[in-house]
């Protein structure tokens, strides 16, 4: 259980906060971020968001008032020394802050985390991670209810509301309870618009996000009796249509949308090294599988990271290691 009291007190007990979140961010880790620095504002408190990765352009109607900064370490490193405490929100693991790991993991300042995800690094000097919890943003609208730190309004609803909306994917994968929607129906009474949400988040995209979809279902194949499908982009793919990497979001989801397949996994060619992304049904921990490479995540939704590696050289080896691990799996 985690010590929302702990949280508070630390609040409470310091003035300047320096958040941040993971490598290519999504609309948990934004939503968190701004949720908690409205948090802040409201107890006058003074905060900066600083993020290794640009807000993805669908994300940004969730920072109003442009505050996320993409870090520039001339400009931004003094900020590691200066803050009371660095905030870690969404992600347990050092890596995932990519060009702000060494100054945060240097920084004698106190560090907290606030996550939900498994498999937690010890990086910081207070973890107040649930990983029964939906969202990240869901461990915030908790910690805010149960301590009454500050009284909920729009500008702290909305994206909570987009941050667990979108990590449950829309109200349909694990942890989806009678509970959360009863929390749902809560930040709905702030006057929180879901159809608009909705809209802003999915129904905004770029041509060539859409053009990218369809290249990346076209190299869909399914191996291990059609138990297991993958899919692969190439720096080639994306330049081709003038894409970036976080127009990908979700994309892995729809292996998962074909008849049998029980594990699927998306291939994604960075310029340095490549990432995969990890989805399975039902008690497939494939949380477990990414941590044979040195990720981690959830039971069904997971991911691994390859710096300085080649994708064609490499994806054989994890074909394999995932057809071992399913085979351990329906054979368990």
């Amino acid at each position: 259980m985690i010590d929302f009291q702990k949280l508070a007190e630390i609040i409470k007990a310091n003035q300047s906060f320096l958040i941040t979140t993971h490598v290519n961010p999504d609309a948990d880790a934004i939503g968190s971020e701004i949720a908690f620095y409205e948090l802040l504002s409201i107890l006058g408190k003074k905060s900066k968001i600083i993020n290794h990765s640009a807000t993805p352009y669908n994300l940004e109607f969730l920072d109003t008032e442009n505050v996320i900064e993409k870090y520039d370490e001339p400009e931004h490193k003094n900020w590691f020394n200066t803050s009371d405490v660095l905030v870690a929100l969404d992600f347990n693991r050092s890596d995932r802050m990519v060009s702000m790991q060494k100054g945060f993991s240097a920084s004698k300042k106190l560090k907290i985390c606030i996550d939900h995800h498994q498999d937690a690094e010890d990086f910081v000097d207070y973890q107040f991670i649930g990983t029964e919890y939906a969202a990240t943003g869901h461990i915030l609208y908790d910690f805010i209810k149960k301590t009454a730190i500050v009284n909920i309004n729009k500008d702290i609803a909305a994206p909570l509301y987009a941050a667990i909306m979108t990590d449950t994917g829309s109200f349909r994968f694990e942890r989806t309870n009678a509970h959360l929607h009863r929390v749902i129906a809560d930040l709905l009474e702030y006057g929180v618009n879901p159809t608009e949400v909705y809209n802003l988040l999915y129904d905004e995209s770029k041509l060539s996000k859409i053009k990218l979809l369809g290249r990346c279902l076209n190299s869909l194949l399914l191996i291990a009796n059609n138990k297991i499908g993958y899919m692969i982009l190439t720096q080639k793919d994306f330049s081709d249509l003038n894409a970036i990497e976080s127009d990908t979001e979700n994309f892995v989801n729809y292996i998962l949308s074909v008849e049998g397949v029980q594990l699927g996994m998306l291939f994604i060619e960075l310029k340095n090294g490549f990432k995969v992304s990890f989805r399975s049904k039902g008690d497939i921990a494939v949380n477990r599988l990414a941590g044979i490479f040195g990720g981690g995540g959830h039971t069904n939704a997971a991911g691994a990271r390859f710096r300085d590696l080649d994708i064609s050289l490499m994806i054989p080896k994890i074909l394999e290691e995932a057809i071992n691990f399913y085979k351990k799996y329906s054979e368990g």
